[in-house]
């Protein structure tokens, strides 16, 4: 995950202050000590931290902190804050132009991934904003790029306007233009050309393709795994082109996050989109406030929420319950859960989105293993109609036909008999709302962990 490190820090960092029932300017000094280091070693800029540490410590001294009765939640509360400022305050909404078509030209450096995120972002603007996008090869110094954007324009069964790499790019996005209003497209993403550095001639062909489409976005495409050099990157071409916003790319990598932290204070301009993996649906809109409540350890509920409205299919979610409450839940009916679960997208990362889950023993250390998933699902399979919908007719020959027909062991079979009649004792215990208390014991360990 993004932050991984920071979080890690700044969550240990609150959590020594959160208790306490006084908090002393001497409390708040070593705080911000380890909240600045933590923030440099995210390869945050070094201007971003001071500004930012002076205002978390000027607010944390104040009166109204040192005097509530929970001061040390006060602090955590202006951390929170001030870091959702840092990154924007609330998210940035894509722009529309008066009178369709909107043009949105996608720029940036050579391998930052603006041609693929060219094409998630169409694929977002048709299925969350319904809206039908044209996606223009403008990039005619890489013939591969043309190539490129037409496979994703296939993929996603959507128009794609090309003139090869002998037309120049300003003509190309003048007639692309006028195709889109014959079509009736109501969106018109420029795929430009990018650089391996940012030079004069990429810089004045883009301008002239501003001057000529008016555009009502100029997404700037950075790599956020480059740490500083993105925020270099973006200072640059807001300076000479005048970017609307930011997509930051690969934020689901191993990357310290710094980028997503330092863009807005240097440029002043919001981080609009985060790409969230290699799938062509892992685009999503950046919410500063929902991104530092996961900083922070507080969870990312509404994110999650998008997701499962997305990706779960609601009358087969109102099917489900019935059958957790009547402990009817078969093994058919897991494998369509667990194929609904995973197009989320990554589990671990799902995992982290829960309130408090920095707090949950262990889920820290949480490894998903992708390739253990296939492995039960092999089971499963393996299965005919009638264990499938009754596991309890699984003697010792049958288990030993399923390993076979799987290619795992007995007891990868045993194994997975034993936690899945422990999740559904599980679901019905969660699913009854006429419980009191705390029921003892823990979360039964998943076939995927």
């Amino acid at each position: 995950m993004a932050f991984e490190g920071l979080a890690e820090r700044l969550q240990g960092t609150m959590q020594k202050i959160r208790g306490k029932g006084k908090v002393s300017e001497s409390d708040v000094k070593e705080m911000m000590r380890e909240v600045r280091l933590a923030l440099l070693e995210a390869d945050v800029n070094f201007k971003v931290v001071k500004q930012f540490v002076k205002k978390v410590s000027e607010r944390s001294v104040g009166q109204e902190v040192m005097k509530s009765l929970t001061p040390g939640q006060q602090v955590i509360k202006v951390v929170k804050e001030e870091l959702t400022a840092l990154m924007g305050g609330e998210e940035s909404r894509i722009g529309t132009a008066k009178r369709p078509p909107t043009v949105i030209m996608m720029v940036g450096l050579q391998g930052a991934g603006k041609t693929t995120t060219t094409g998630k972002l169409a694929n977002l603007l048709r299925k969350k904003y319904n809206r039908k996008p044209l996606l223009v090869a403008a990039d005619i110094y890489r013939p591969a790029a043309i190539k490129q954007l037409e496979t994703l324009g296939k993929q996603l069964d959507m128009p794609v306007f090309s003139m090869g790499d002998q037309v120049s790019p300003v003509e190309i996005a003048k007639q692309a233009i006028q195709k889109a209003k014959d079509d009736h497209l109501d969106y018109v993403l420029i795929d430009t050309a990018g650089r391996l550095h940012i030079d004069e001639g990429l810089m004045d062909e883009l301008k002239q393709i501003k001057e000529l489409s008016s555009p009502e976005e100029i997404f700037l495409v950075v790599d956020s795994m480059t740490g500083q050099d993105a925020v270099n990157v973006a200072e640059s071409f807001n300076e000479q082109l005048g970017i609307t916003g930011v997509v930051l790319t690969k934020l689901d990598g191993d990357t310290r996050g710094g980028a997503a932290l330092s863009i807005r204070a240097v440029t002043g301009k919001p981080i609009k989109f985060v790409g969230m993996g290699e799938k062509l649906d892992a685009l999503e809109q950046f919410h500063p406030e929902r991104m530092a409540s996961r900083i922070l350890g507080m969870g990312d509920v509404l994110s999650l929420i998008e997701k499962a409205q997305t990706n779960v299919d609601e009358t087969k979610a109102k099917e489900l319950e019935q059958k957790m409450r009547t402990m009817s839940f078969t093994f058919d009916d897991f494998l369509d859960q667990l194929g609904q679960v995973r197009s989320m997208g990554p589990l671990d990362e799902i995992l982290k989105m829960l309130p408090g889950a920095n707090k949950m023993k262990g889920l820290n250390n949480v490894q998903v293993d992708e390739k253990q998933i296939g492995r039960v699902e092999a089971i499963i399979r393996s299965m005919t109609k009638d264990e499938k919908q009754q596991p309890e007719i699984i003697n010792s020959g049958r288990r030993k036909r399923i390993a076979r027909g799987s290619g795992t062991s007995i007891q990868e079979v045993n194994r997975l008999l034993k936690q899945f009649e422990d999740m559904k004792k599980m679901m019905k215990q969660m699913s009854s709302m006429q419980q009191k208390g705390k029921k003892k014991g823990g979360m039964p360990k998943l076939p995927f962990m």
